[in-house]
């Protein structure tokens, strides 16, 4: 997954409320502290993580195939991608649907 730097610090600014992550523009770095901190919640407060996957939209169904694929890998490296391929999803959706300064004043409401 190549990410723009400036879609890494989109991503790290998305999850900085909820993850104490540095200030990088590497995504391996990124990656690996967020899932540190994923790790961290799976062990101290599981409640708050699915939270967390909730407001991200990550549905249960992605998390449970993925973990279950990979089941021999760090879950935690495993969610912090799922993390970041859906947050970078969003900010492609937004992108791709954003409104147009260039619409005439008579089709705006």
């Amino acid at each position: 997954m190549q990410m723009p730097e400036d879609n890494i610090s989109l991503v790290k600014a998305q999850l900085s409320g909820d993850f104490n992550l540095p200030v990088t523009k590497d995504k391996v770095q990124l990656v690996n502290c967020l899932a540190e901190g994923i790790n961290q919640l799976i062990q101290t407060d599981f409640t708050r993580l699915i939270n967390i996957l909730y407001r991200i939209d990550i549905s249960e169904k992605t998390l449970k195939e993925t973990l279950e694929k990979r089941a021999d890998e760090d879950a935690g490296l495993l969610i912090a991608r799922l993390i970041i391929e859906r947050l970078l999803q969003k900010q492609e959706m937004r992108a791709k649907f954003k409104t147009r300064d260039n619409i005439p004043d008579d089709d705006k409401w």
